[in-house]
């Protein structure tokens, strides 16, 4: 009996241990600095791949400073069409708009795009 009531209790405290270190998931952050990012770089696009898109290089901000990211291959989403990063400058300030997929086409995320942002949806 004190085995058993030992065997559950460890199962119940591996439990409440796993629930603790599950990862929280991922928040949307807009970013906005006062400084313009530099020219996109040139990159070379490699031959296309089928059934997936090609999202170009960006300037990204890193400890207070514009840091490249390179352009990589992106799973297509039937239905939707693709939207890269891109800087807009609003009151003198840059905001980093994220790459995110639209599905009506009119390059706005809204109630006709479910869940246009989630990066994990196919």
């Amino acid at each position: 009996m004190v085995t058993r009531r030992k065997f559950v209790s460890s199962l119940l405290a591996t439990g409440l241990l796993a629930a603790t270190a599950l990862p929280l998931p991922a928040m949307a952050v807009d970013i906005y600095v006062n400084t313009a990012p530099p020219p996109p770089r040139h990159e070379r696009i490699p031959e296309p791949r089928r059934g997936y898109v090609w999202s170009p290089g960006y300037w990204n901000w890193q400890n207070h400073r514009h840091v490249w990211v390179k352009g990589s291959w992106v799973r297509e989403r039937p239905g939707h069409s693709y939207r890269a990063h891109q800087w807009v400058e609003r009151d003198g300030r840059w905001q980093l708009q994220r790459s995110r997929w639209d599905r009506d086409g009119d390059g706005v995320p809204n109630n006709r795009d479910a869940r246009p942002n989630d990066p994990t949806r196919r």
